[in-house]
């Protein structure tokens, strides 16, 4: 008998199997577009685009290029995985077809983004309704958070210019939906950028708030009930007195440059007037006290503006910086919220550290690089990384509860969307059986059923 050598079995490798699809857990996006309507909205959307007899659909041919990104794809020749597995995903356009339908929609160019931003807006306001209580917007509030992200290039393409960090690409400004401790979050803006492009260029800052509040339902383009959240690149007079004249219509928390104005003013509040931070629970956080800023620290900016500082003691061997106090780590923001405690403010303002994991799923989902040339063509490319990550975000929100309800792209991959199973047809109705063995079978499954719970859209 021969003896196995080494801890794995060795397998006979043979070709020509049948009955067996690849990434069948990506029907669970597949059912996201269809029980919430994006299929139809994009396809209307992208009608004018669609030519005399063609036999692919431009709306089908878009979204097929998200589904690939979603699954891990990071350029358009990745569709061909989807081509592969026809029972699921249907027909799916051939690589020229797809490069011609990008051409023409980066070539249309606001005409086309509009469009496509019209449409999802649209069915965004239908998913919200369809989650209820897992939607974003349960508690009353939306918050939107801005940050820029480095985009590297590795090839000289259009706009691809040196960055603050001394790399070389693009600095597209994104805007994200934030689920809150409950959930991921989702994409309302991307505005892309070259990457010399400041990172306090409140043009662009105004300009990608626009965008966010156009992908919101319209009882959330006005009133506080929207929050505009930022670090301190989006601390300047410009970007804030252009939120203060919509005081009516935005809250905002931005954070603000420790100033030597402010650095003064923090050193005049009294020991008596400073509030221990707090944790998410509510509990208090050792060694981090807040307090509210007035005086000659508020001049020049927008009546109606409160100015909150923090300061904590530094981790062991941490290194200050010469605006920091007696010792003290310090930070600052700015907001016209006035009905809660400046702990709880301060408490918001930090939460804002979930854009980070937001950018980093859309790095896992084709905002690794741009893969065109021109800035035209990635600007679609962008839309089409939204509609994947709008994909991430509605499918775990209607059908993925506990823990599988935070999963990020790479875990969602690894462990649903990447499972196989066999293709099967009984009394003219196809079937995929995912195996038994397979751990997460079981989230598959209810998911779907989930999902086909849903009521149909139209």
């Amino acid at each position: 008998m021969k003896k196995r050598i080494g801890p794995y079995p060795h397998v006979r490798i043979e070709g020509g199997g049948q009955s067996v699809v690849s990434q069948a857990g990506g029907v669970l996006l597949a059912q996201t577009i269809r029980k919430t309507g994006l299929d139809a909205a994009i396809s209307s959307a992208l009608a004018p685009w669609r030519k005399a007899r063609a036999v692919h659909d431009p709306g089908k041919i878009l979204l097929d290029v998200a589904l690939a990104v979603a699954l891990g794809g990071d350029c358009l020749a990745d569709v061909g995985m989807l081509r592969a597995e026809p029972a699921v995903f249907g027909p799916v356009a051939s690589d020229p077809t797809v490069s011609r339908l990008i051409d023409t929609l980066a070539a249309a160019g606001p005409r086309a983004l509009t469009a496509i931003r019209s449409a999802r807006a649209e069915v965004r306001e239908h998913v919200w309704k369809l989650a209820g209580a897992s939607s974003p917007d349960a508690a009353g509030q939306v918050t939107v958070d801005l940050d820029g992200v480095l985009v590297l290039a590795h090839s000289d393409k259009h706009d691809a210019a040196a960055t603050w960090k001394k790399t070389y690409g693009h600095h597209p400004l994104m805007g994200f939906v934030d689920h809150g401790r409950g959930g991921t979050g989702e994409p309302v803006a991307a505005l892309l950028r070259p990457g010399n492009a400041g990172s306090n260029t409140a043009s662009d800052h105004i300009s990608a708030t626009q965008l966010a509040l156009s992908q919101m339902p319209k009882r959330y383009r006005r009133g506080r009930s929207t929050l505009i959240r930022t670090d301190s690149a989006g601390g300047t007079h410009e970007f804030v007195a252009w939120l203060a004249k919509r005081g009516r219509w935005l809250s905002y928390s931005v954070g603000m440059t420790i100033t030597d104005t402010i650095h003064q003013a923090v050193l005049k509040v009294p020991a008596s007037a400073w509030t221990p931070a707090i944790e998410p629970g509510g509990e208090v956080r050792d060694g981090a006290w807040v307090a509210e800023l007035d005086g000659d620290a508020l001049k020049g900016w927008p009546r109606g503006m409160r100015l909150i500082v923090r300061k904590e003691r530094p981790h062991p061997g941490a290194q200050l910086r010469f605006t920091d106090a007696d010792g003290m780590r310090l930070t600052c923001f700015a907001t016209n919220t006035t009905d809660s405690p400046i702990a709880a403010l301060e408490l918001r303002q930090r939460q804002r550290a979930r854009a980070e994991d937001r950018i980093r799923a859309a790095r896992a989902t084709g905002l690794r690089n741009l893969p065109l040339h021109e800035t035209a063509q990635n600007r679609i490319w962008l839309e089409i990384v939204q509609l994947a990550l709008d994909l991430l975000a509605w499918m775990p929100m209607l059908a993925l509860t506990g823990k599988p309800r935070l999963w990020e792209p790479r875990r969602l991959r690894l462990r649903l969307f990447s499972a196989a199973a066999q293709h099967v047809t009984t009394a003219r109705r196809r079937h995929l059986r995912f195996g038994r063995h397979w751990p997460w079978t079981d989230v598959i499954t209810t998911a779907i059923q989930r999902l086909d719970a849903l009521p149909n859209p139209g």
